[in-house]
């Protein structure tokens, strides 16, 4: 599935909304080492990526190449500031209507509008790969992801709350979000 879109952020300057491509493997491979590591919300540390850059490479190949997923990319100024992506929760009949958001951005642009950027593309996005269902889950400690999720139409479903073990602060309340798309009418930015 792809994705072109450009931006203005807060601050003025230009960000790039696109698919990752083979050639951006090590950047997105820095990106997720230093996202993961400016925040204990996330998924992993950096010492658990099970990624090299060169597998990097072929994953967002792949995610290019997909008709029902996708891996984006927010670019400032030639660096790549966030990531976003969608993925199917399966493939069987009873499940192939959701997929999974996920959603990273590094602290420095943190504020700029990427993060709100990259939610409606994937939104977007999702809607055109013919989900039903948007889902994701976040830390409930995590105040600025959940005014976001719940600004691009989010609902609480249900809550974990030991979801989540921390090395630095313990367990982590999870709280699942899920967005209904079947009504949504998308916007045409797909390439």
């Amino acid at each position: 599935m792809t994705y072109y879109k450009t931006i203005t952020l807060k601050d003025g300057r230009e960000c790039v909304l696109r698919n990752g491509t083979e050639s951006d493997g090590q950047a997105a491979y820095d990106n997720f080492m230093l996202t993961h590591e400016q925040t204990d919300y996330l998924l992993s540390y950096p010492d658990e990526n099970s990624l090299s850059p060169e597998e990097e490479s072929r994953f967002l190949k792949a995610k290019t190449e997909s008709k029902n997923e996708m891996e984006l990319l927010a670019e400032v100024d030639g660096i790549i500031a966030g990531l976003a992506g969608i993925e199917a929760v399966g493939s069987k009949y009873k499940v192939r209507h959701r997929a999974e958001l996920g959603i990273s951005i590094d602290q420095a642009f943190w504020g700029l509008g990427i993060g709100s950027a990259l939610m409606d593309a994937c939104i977007e996005c999702a809607g055109l790969a013919g989900y039903e269902q948007l889902e994701l889950n976040v830390a409930a400690e995590n105040d600025r992801a959940m005014s976001l999720y719940r600004k691009k139409g989010f609902t609480e479903f249900g809550r974990n709350p030991r979801g989540f073990k921390s090395r630095i602060s313990g367990y982590q309340e999870l709280v699942y979000m899920r967005l209904e798309l079947n009504r949504r009418a998308p916007e045409n930015n797909q390439k």
